[in-house]
């Protein structure tokens, strides 16, 4: 069955499209996870604005035109802030030792490296 144009628009909304410069490419680089990573470029964030949009749009429209499940969209998902990451017990310790030498929490310091990558 073909998507008609309204549904294609309606999902492909649903989907966080982010524009990031990459040094090492000299352009901006657009994805839209879990959709779809890393697709298209450009010299300007609205030219991979524009480029990104199309193609969401057509995987939206390939994959309702093929009856496949649409990924689930990251645009309305809450978060609750919280997560478990597992490191090396050495990695573990260095984090913690640092963040004793800030005179801040492990949370704190984690949070603030998170912030700044």
């Amino acid at each position: 069955m073909k998507p008609i144009a309204s549904q294609i628009e309606e999902q492909s909304r649903k989907y966080v499209k982010i524009v990031e410069w990459s040094p090492e490419d000299g352009c901006y680089i657009g994805s839209a996870p879990p959709l779809i990573g890393q697709s298209c470029h450009g010299k300007t964030e609205a030219a991979v604005v524009a480029q990104l949009n199309r193609i969401v749009e057509d995987w939206v429209a390939i994959l309702l035109t093929d009856g496949k499940p649409l990924p689930a969209p990251l645009a309305r998902r809450s978060f609750s802030g919280r997560f478990v990451v597992r490191v090396s017990p050495e990695l573990h310790k260095k984090a913690a030792l640092k963040a004793l030498a800030r005179n801040e929490s492990l949370n704190q310091f984690v949070a603030e490296a998170i912030a700044n990558a």
